[in-house]
């Protein structure tokens, strides 16, 4: 891992290789002036998964590549997986620089949106800490009236793992159509499940739909700059 010749640099942690070019693009746009360089390691994602929660270990593993980034060179650090959010926060009580996880904007976007938000995600083990994350910002901001309600696509993620990407994308823009009619907002918990959004045209959405990608990087932005 070479370090990047420039004064500002932004280190990104992923954990799903179809991303990278997506938040390439977003940090190219909203941190032109941020050298960036990339940790990809799918298995942070893939243990948390079979485990059914955030180990200990991997928490440990999470925490190992946020100081590589730091010796990397790196004056902030983004993590892109939302089902890594606790462990973030783990990590963040040792980092030196600003450590970010990706969903953080979109928290704060779907807690000044509405009362009844909605959670919709292909896995749990990133429902629980997207909506763990969002009474947490309902509770700072003092918007204690906020109601959650979280549900899974059952199946859809592994139809994306096993490479029927339109399958995915039908069962998350269905589950969305669905729920569109409860809530006031509603969150889709994964970077994976934006795509999705463009199934959607036409289908009767009366609601804000909101993404961790351009709003995660765009809460970064904003904090970097201030």
């Amino acid at each position: 891992m070479s370090q990047p010749d420039r004064s500002n640099c932004i280190a990104l942690i992923h954990t799903v290789a179809g991303l990278i070019p997506v938040f390439e693009g977003l940090m190219a746009a909203e941190l032109p002036d941020w050298a960036r360089f990339c940790i990809y390691d799918d298995s942070l994602l893939k243990d948390t998964i079979r485990d059914g929660f955030l180990s200990p270990a991997t928490t440990k593993r999470l925490q190992q590549y946020v100081n590589s980034a730091v010796v990397g060179g790196a004056d902030a650090i983004v993590v892109t997986c939302s089902s890594l959010g606790t462990a973030v926060e783990a990590a963040r009580l040792q980092c030196p620089v600003p450590l970010f996880r990706i969903d953080q904007g979109m928290a704060e976007e779907a807690v000044a949106r509405g009362a009844r938000i909605g959670v919709l995600a292909t896995l749990n083990t990133t429902l629980a800490p997207t909506t763990a994350l969002i009474k947490a910002v309902a509770a700072r901001t003092g918007k204690t009236d906020r109601q959650i309600t979280g549900r899974v696509c059952e199946g859809a993620f592994d139809l994306l793992q096993s490479g029927d990407v339109d399958g995915h994308d039908a069962a998350v823009a269905a589950a969305l159509v669905k729920m569109a009619g409860e809530v006031d907002v509603i969150v889709l918990a994964q970077a994976s499940m934006a795509r999705a959004m463009e199934r959607t045209a036409g289908e009767k959405i009366n609601c804000p739909v909101l993404t961790s990608p351009e709003l995660g990087v765009r809460f970064v932005r904003d904090a970097l700059s201030s």
